[in-house]
């Protein structure tokens, strides 16, 4: 790491021509976000990205004549940000929302076999849009669901801005306000997990009340779901890469930054193996461990707290049946180890069966668990689910693993996470690990963006465009 004072190496920094520059290290959505930023508001910038694509955790590859997803992702309505990033690469149309919140809940708890219910919303105002659906709801009893209304209201009267939430778990905030094991499950860990990749013991109440809050309790329809209905990569690489081309983005892959010095003039050096960039600002867009590696001295007053956030993994299993046996888009799960099946068969370009993707949000008792095992666990859980599945052919099953996927949301993880200005002049810090409010979400992760690229035209002198930040507005 550097100490912040260093001169930059002996051999040849890349030539600049001159005006406002800024290097932006790293290719995720953070990165790309703020590359795009600080382009359209007239800086130069050079965006470098380790990997050979851009997108980050958000990705996809091939697989024989499937193209693969590394694993399901999904938005809502209130993710403004997000769907400003659509926009700004002009794939709003290949990722659009729900009609309305419609999501299937399939239970097999019952020895009587399948059950299926729907979370949905109505045409009307907060709260009475979820009203009739949860009056419906056949996964709880008349009492749980009544339960279910008062902690609801309890939660809406939170205030975010409390610092002490974040010391609280969810969990048992949820107990303490009358929710049972089996509303917890059938309801908050159903929609928590999802967003939060935790359970809700191990949630801090802040992160979970913001989810919440935002998605179910602000507008009637916030929480309406969004997909990609084209791969990852088409997103968040070929189109982003597009963008960024067409922004002036000098945009380099396989260019890992290996140490930052700050020169006393205030401008910066961007070491990579065999080439130095000088540039006005710096943006770093990276994982908080990497993050943490390559901050200069005295740029955080308590660096060690980046290697503090934890992280939480995701697993994905992948399926790909002989035959159509699924009819919808995606379900969720109760009973059974399965939490969310997405059908990705047009996306992937598979012409004859069908392909499911599972997604396994906190996922630290299988992250690790041999392929052999999962077939044996899911493919009959699957059967339970999906009558289909019973009589079809498996083709193919495989699985991505991302051991890093998020930040923890733990209690106490709030005061972990720092904001986008550092100490040291001109370097700023992006990440959906970064205090964006958000938890570890493609959301969080854009509008890290925006606050990096926000804090680097004030201290270039450039003006803020108001085009650029037009999802606040919206939010």
């Amino acid at each position: 790491m550097s100490d912040g004072s260093r001169p930059a190496p002996a051999h040849a920094a890349t030539p600049q021509p001159a005006g406002r520059s800024a290097v932006v290290v790293g290719g995720g959505l953070a990165g790309i976000t703020a590359a795009l930023a600080l382009a359209d508001a007239g800086v130069r910038v050079t965006l470098l990205e380790g990997r050979p694509r851009l997108g980050g955790l958000a990705f996809s590859f091939r697989r024989g004549e499937l193209t693969v997803d590394n694993g399901q992702h999904v938005y809502l309505r209130c993710c403004t940000a997000y769907r400003w990033f659509l926009d700004r690469i002009g794939g709003a149309a290949l990722a659009p929302l729900q009609d309305r919140l419609d999501v299937p809940v399939v239970d097999v708890t019952k020895p009587a076999g399948r059950r299926l219910g729907r979370l949905r919303r109505d045409p009307l105002p907060v709260p009475l849009h979820l009203g009739r659906s949860l009056a419906a709801y056949p996964h709880l009893s008349l009492a749980e669901r009544a339960a279910v209304g008062r902690a609801a209201l309890a939660l809406k009267g939170l205030d975010l801005a409390d610092p002490a939430l974040d010391t609280q778990d969810f969990g048992s905030w949820l107990a303490a306000h009358g929710q049972s094991a089996r509303a917890v499950e059938a309801l908050w860990d159903l929609v928590g997990v999802a967003t939060l990749n935790a359970v809700a013991g191990d949630v801090s109440l802040g992160l979970a009340a913001m989810v919440f809050k935002t998605g179910l309790l602000s507008d009637p329809g916030a929480a309406d779901i969004g997909w990609a209905r084209v791969p990852l990569g088409e997103l968040h690489d070929r189109l982003a890469r597009r963008a960024l081309d067409s922004a002036g983005v000098r945009t380099q892959v396989r260019a890992r930054v290996t140490s930052l010095s700050l020169h006393a003039n205030g401008s910066w050096s961007v070491q990579l193996p065999g080439e130095t960039l000088e540039t006005d600002a710096v943006v770093l867009a990276v994982p908080q461990r990497e993050a943490h590696e390559l901050l200069p001295s005295g740029a955080l007053d308590a660096p060690q707290r980046l290697l503090e956030i934890g992280t939480a993994p995701i697993l994905n299993v992948h399926v790909v049946y002989d035959r159509r046996v699924l009819a919808g888009p995606f379900f969720a799960a109760l009973g059974t180890p399965v939490q969310w099946v997405f059908d990705r068969t047009d996306a992937s370009g598979l012409r004859t069966g069908q392909y499911l993707a599972l997604s396994q949000s906190a996922a630290q008792d299988e992250i690790d668990t041999p392929v052999a095992e999962l077939r044996e666990r899911y493919l009959p859980e699957l059967a339970r689910l999906i009558p289909g599945a019973r009589t079809a052919v498996v083709e193919d099953f495989f699985v991505t693993r991302e051991r890093t996927a998020t930040f923890a949301p733990t209690p106490g993880v709030g005061r972990l996470r720092p904001g986008a200005r550092t100490k040291a002049t001109g370097l700023y810090l992006a990440g959906a690990w970064t205090a964006t409010g958000w938890p570890a979400t493609m959301e969080s992760a854009v509008r890290s963006g925006v606050s990096a690229a926000d804090a680097a035209l004030g201290a270039l002198g450039r003006p803020r465009p108001r085009r650029l930040f037009g999802f606040e507005e919206a939010a």
